[in-house]
């Protein structure tokens, strides 16, 4: 009886651990009215498409536009919050005329992915004041 209960107990371990897997996934759409820099590249304005890649941590983003032209990946890590989030959003750091993505959060969530600051962004950074800009965005 007690090596059947370890046994349902590792078995219900499992299944935990797969579903958070799974629910690290990501996969939200968005129509950006602008320009804009993940990492090296500078996208044009259009509607792409945010995926995680891998099934286990989703630490890395593919940015692709609809028709698949323009892309580009990016490594990410998780940013918190008390607050669930209202509404699936993607936030960007303006400085000047240049946008630069920097959140993907999606609604019901605590947790989001944040990009690290490119040496790019860093640069630019040091001429502007930032501001930020959040562009609505929807679960594909």
């Amino acid at each position: 009886m007690k090596k059947h209960a370890i046994t349902l107990v590792g078995v219900l371990s499992l299944l935990m651990a797969a579903g958070s897997a799974f629910a690290q996934t990501l996969h939200v759409k968005g129509d950006i009215p602008f320009s804009f820099i993940v990492n090296k590249e500078t996208l044009p304005a259009g509607q792409y498409d945010f995926k995680s890649l891998g099934l286990s941590d989703g630490k890395i983003i593919l940015v692709r536009n609809a028709d698949g032209k323009a892309m580009t990946t990016v490594n990410n890590m998780r940013a918190e919050s008390k607050d669930t989030c209202q509404q699936t959003k993607l936030v960007f750091t303006r400085y000047g005329t240049r946008y630069f993505l920097h959140q993907i959060w999606v609604a019901g969530d605590t947790a989001g992915q944040q990009l690290p600051k490119s040496p790019r962004e860093n640069e630019v950074a040091m001429d502007y004041t930032p501001s930020t800009v959040v562009v609505l965005a929807q679960l594909k």
